[in-house]
């Protein structure tokens, strides 16, 4: 079970770096990179009826990065 997730995990964020990270300079980076850098946030995540709202660190050095893969997913 536990090799299963993995391998789901790994699919997934292969996924993330070729739809939201396609053209930018992490389209490239490997899967620990990713998900050291962008997904291990320090962020306060507040949810409402209508909305999610992600307050980043203002020290954040990806949030322009993370902003752009968000709306690239978003559709």
């Amino acid at each position: 079970m536990r090799l299963y997730f993995s391998s789901l995990a790994y699919v997934l964020v292969h996924a993330l770096r070729r739809l939201a990270l396609g053209g930018t300079e992490w389209a490239q980076a490997q899967v620990e990179t990713i998900r050291l850098k962008l997904l291990k946030i320090a962020a306060q995540v507040r949810v409402t009826a209508r909305r999610i709202w992600v307050r980043y660190a203002h020290s954040y050095p990806w949030k322009n990065l993370f902003v752009a893969a968000w709306q690239a997913l978003r559709c």
